[in-house]
């Protein structure tokens, strides 16, 4: 598949990736207290009473209002959480089967030793056991997913250098960088 386009003219880079969260106050201390994150700011209520700017800036009910956090995970990654409150709020997370479902994945040295860490996390789900796959373009990349205390799903995973789809292209993925708790230059 070639493309045809040269995509959006002047994009640099993806600045950050956000999830809608239950509880912004667990959702911050989970991300930051056991996964490592850094807190970079907080701003709230965003609202607007009085007009439909809601629905058109953000497609939500012009009603709604959130609070919001935004986090950074070492050196390239930036999320940002919602805690909204709205009229019609739908309250059940997406399966990664449904459409919007989603996981956040965490490039790990070691995913045996990251799965030990996450089972002693009170309300930390993992599910099944880690898996390495064997065969196809990602062969050696170990892997398991898990859910955080308020069911939204996560991966830890860890995908070696050299990988077989590596033969049939140039590019590749990014990562992996040092660990986000080495602070040495």
């Amino acid at each position: 598949m070639s493309r045809t386009s040269q995509g959006i003219p002047g994009a640099r880079n993806v600045h950050h990736l956000a999830y809608t969260v239950p509880d912004l106050d667990q959702a911050v201390d989970f991300f930051v207290n056991v996964l490592g994150a850094e807190l970079l700011y907080r701003i709230g209520p965003v609202e607007d009473t009085k007009s439909d700017w809601m629905t058109r800036q953000l497609n939500v009910h012009p009603r709604a209002s959130t609070h919001i956090a935004m986090l950074r995970f070492g050196p390239v990654t930036n999320l940002e959480l919602f805690e909204y409150t709205a009229p019609e709020q739908r309250r059940e997370l997406p399966r990664n089967s449904d459409w919007g479902g989603h996981h956040l994945a965490i490039d790990v040295e070691d995913v045996d030793a990251a799965v030990d860490y996450l089972r002693s996390v009170p309300g930390v789900k993992i599910l099944g056991e880690p898996q390495t796959l064997t065969e196809g373009p990602i062969a050696g990349d170990r892997w398991v997913y898990f859910l955080t205390p308020w069911g939204m799903q996560m991966e830890v995973l860890n995908m070696p250098r050299g990988m077989p789809y590596e033969k049939d292209t140039d590019a590749r993925l990014f990562g992996p960088c040092k660990p986000w708790n080495d602070r040495s230059e």
